[in-house]
């Protein structure tokens, strides 16, 4: 039986690995450079504007927004 807390056994994955963005702890922080990048991406695919002032919850947020109006983002 796996006891190590930071490689729980498949069955056993807490639920946290799941955060919604508006309980993250650092989700009132600046968007990172990683979001910023397939942000801008997913505005100019959707024709919207990008908005560089974002936090990191709100940019997650616009993030899925955006993969669901373009299908980009889905798993098959």
């Amino acid at each position: 039986m796996n006891t190590n807390p930071k490689n729980p056994p498949d069955d056993d994955v807490p639920s946290n690995t799941v955060k919604q963005p508006d309980n993250w702890t650092t989700g009132d922080e600046t968007m990172t450079g990683a979001q910023a990048s397939y942000l801008k991406t997913l505005c100019e695919e959707a024709n919207e504007p990008f908005d560089g002032s974002l936090t990191k919850a709100e940019a997650s947020k616009r993030i899925d927004a955006l993969q669901a109006r373009t299908g980009r983002g889905r798993t098959h």
